[in-house]
């Protein structure tokens, strides 16, 4: 008597899984913000009130949620606002997070991939130790670090460098010192995963042919290693835009970013719909420039597929 063959999952399951995951993980609380984007809370508290008119059946949508994100007191759409301020704010401070990981993590990432194979899980190990220890332990130990009486001003005027303590905590400094502390980790691994299944050969080629070091790392490694600054890029960057722990407890009240613009509509102002539309743009302005860059840079083989 024949066994029965009972078939293994295919390849569309394997893939479908991960979708569906992004889907219902991803997709539909997105769905759910641009609902509530759209909501007349009037004198209601509840953020979910129906949208169409059940009399009617049209729906009524409030783009006043969206319109007063880029109009000023006065009326006018001069994209002045405390709301565009905060978006552009926390685009500067993303990008400059974003380089400084990479001008620190890069050095990082190629010592690792250059060093001995049975030195790499120690030195990996050392780049992941800080996510063993909690995000906000991790920020409150800068603000010890940086505050007036903390312990580089301490240490400076005990080696007669500075006479009055320096004024680093609530500036621009400690913003960008605490966010490139907790994302450098983000930055060193992509670029590692990349540099270490380079060949080095190149480089040896590149010196026979009377590159000098420099050069060769200019003309060889760089371009080579193109797809993990990319992904190390976009991995800082990302949640950099949307930071809210780090300019609360290191920036001041200049340092002001989209994310607790969006708390404190959310929470202080109990302003669900227009917090969900800031919560909205501040997606489009991230995933619309992602999805034309990779239209533009997608493999070529695929696009003909």
């Amino acid at each position: 008597m024949a066994a029965t063959n009972f078939p293994m999952p295919g390849k569309r399951f394997v893939i479908g899984v991960p979708y569906v995951w992004l889907v219902i993980f991803f997709f539909l609380p997105f769905l759910i913000l641009l609902y509530i984007s759209f909501v007349d809370v009037g004198n209601d508290i509840s953020p979910f009130k129906p949208i169409w008119d059940s009399d009617t059946g049209l729906l009524k949508l409030k783009y006043e949620n969206y319109l007063s994100i880029f109009r000023t007191p006065e009326g006018g759409l001069l994209f002045q606002t405390i709301y565009i301020e905060a978006y552009l704010r926390s685009i500067w401070y993303a990008l400059c997070t974003a380089l400084l990981c990479l001008l620190l993590g890069y050095p990082f990432a190629y010592f690792i991939a250059r060093s001995s194979p049975s030195l790499r899980p120690a030195l990996l190990m050392m780049v992941m130790l800080p996510f063993w220890t909690s995000f906000l332990l991790r920020v409150y130990a800068w603000k010890g670090i940086l505050a007036d009486q903390g312990v580089l001003n301490q240490m400076l005027m005990s080696l007669g460098l500075i006479s009055d303590p320096i004024q680093m905590l609530y500036s621009n400094v400690s913003m960008l010192v605490g966010m490139t502390y907790v994302y450098l980790p983000f930055m060193v691994l992509p670029l590692y995963a990349n540099l270490v299944k380079m060949d080095f050969r190149l480089l040896e080629a590149a010196y026979d042919l009377g590159a000098s070091p420099f050069k060769s790392f200019w003309l060889v490694t760089v371009p080579l290693s193109k797809t993990g600054i990319i992904a190390g890029f976009m991995l800082v960057f990302i949640p950099s835009v949307g930071e809210f722990v780090i300019p609360s407890l290191l920036g001041g009240p200049e340092n002001i970013m989209i994310g607790r613009v969006v708390w404190d509509e959310m929470f202080t102002s109990n302003n669900w719909p227009r917090a969900t539309a800031l919560a909205v743009v501040m997606i489009a302005l991230i995933v619309v420039p992602l999805a034309i860059y990779y239209h533009y840079t997608g493999d070529p083989v695929e696009a003909r597929k």
